[in-house]
């Protein structure tokens, strides 16, 4: 099974917390042990999962990607999103989380976020759930 999520983000860069809606492409799945793969199809955006009580972390994420990857710098590339596609690289387009009882196992503070780097955009992420 696979689903695609529509997304529309509102900033250069951002963090949104996507979790629930994963969550429940499990549920409505009705899958009790697997694999659920989030995926996003973007050279400019990613998927991670990090901390989601405190909101500063996904702040301090972004904010020091920028540090090291500025927008603007010596780049070759012309259309001036550079940074983004560099960000996106090394975060990385998809993540893989065990589906235990029909719930993602995710640590207590972990939260699954798709990662803007050149929005704000219309975008999507495909969640493909494998049972075994």
């Amino acid at each position: 099974m696979i689903t695609e999520f529509p997304l529309r983000t509102s900033n250069r860069s951002q963090f949104v917390d996507i979790t629930t809606t994963v969550q429940q492409a499990v549920r409505d799945s009705g899958v009790d042990n697997g694999i659920c793969v989030i995926y996003t199809p973007h050279t400019t955006a990613a998927i991670t999962i990090n901390e989601n009580a405190d909101p500063s972390v996904k702040t301090d994420i972004t904010g020091k990607l920028s540090d090291v990857f500025p927008q603007h710098d010596n780049y070759h590339h012309m259309e001036g999103n550079s940074d983004s596609h560099i960000k996106s690289s090394l975060v990385g387009c998809s993540e893989t989380v065990i589906i235990t009882d029909g719930k993602l196992l995710l640590g207590t503070w972990q939260g699954i976020m798709f990662c803007e780097f050149d929005g704000p955009r219309n975008r999507r992420f495909y969640v493909k759930i494998l049972e075994g």
